[in-house]
């Protein structure tokens, strides 16, 4: 599926700081990003049981909804000891003001009742670009580390300040976003997106 430099490409998120992450890393392709936001198209309800499910579902409905490709992320934190949670539940954990401090805040009291010393933990994002009413593809990166508390660093969102990736000893709430970037998650998902758009 190419888009070539020029192209327009719809993200269809609401979320000021994955847009802001997302866009960043699709800088590169030259491509003419706009956000459903902008376009005044609502976010469907993520009904899927996966997070491959629910980033085709946002995808799929912004590229029939503006007539351009979309892309969208679903990504999230999984802990093993919670047994995956939050999951693909992870920005309702935050709730509707997205209060990702409660919502980490959670995260160490259910774990502190199950009385473990298991703090692993992974991210996923599963990035779908979808073609108004053609193909899609599905592309999954992942990232493990532990989770810390308290919370340490301002740097990324959501529940980056609790989240050591594996050999590093800062979360990611406090590395450089540049260097956050070029290593979590998302940014090895852009890679195979990268390798398919090439």
């Amino acid at each position: 599926m190419k888009l070539p430099r020029g192209s327009s490409l719809v993200l269809a998120s609401h979320n000021k700081g994955k847009l802001r992450e997302i866009a960043e890393l699709v800088a590169p392709f030259g491509l003419n990003v706009k956000s459903v936001g902008e376009l005044g198209l609502p976010e469907p309800e993520e009904t899927e049981p996966t997070f491959e499910g629910n980033a085709l579902l946002k995808a799929r409905a912004a590229a029939d909804a503006s007539g351009l490709p979309a892309l969208s992320d679903d990504s999230g934190l999984c802990v093993t000891a919670l047994d995956g949670a939050p999951g693909i539940y992870s920005a309702r954990w935050a709730g509707d003001a997205k209060d990702f401090t409660a919502a980490m805040a959670r995260i160490e009291r259910e774990l502190k009742e199950k009385s473990t010393k298991d703090t692993s933990a992974k991210f996923i994002c599963a990035l779908a670009l979808a073609q108004p009413k053609g193909p899609q593809e599905i592309f999954v990166g992942e990232v493990h580390g532990t989770l810390t508390f308290p919370p340490r660093g301002s740097r990324g969102f959501g529940y980056d300040p609790i989240f050591v990736m594996d050999g590093m000893s800062e979360t990611f709430g406090e590395i450089d976003p540049d260097l956050k970037h070029s290593i979590s998650h998302r940014a090895r998902a852009f890679a195979k997106l990268k390798q398919a758009l090439e």
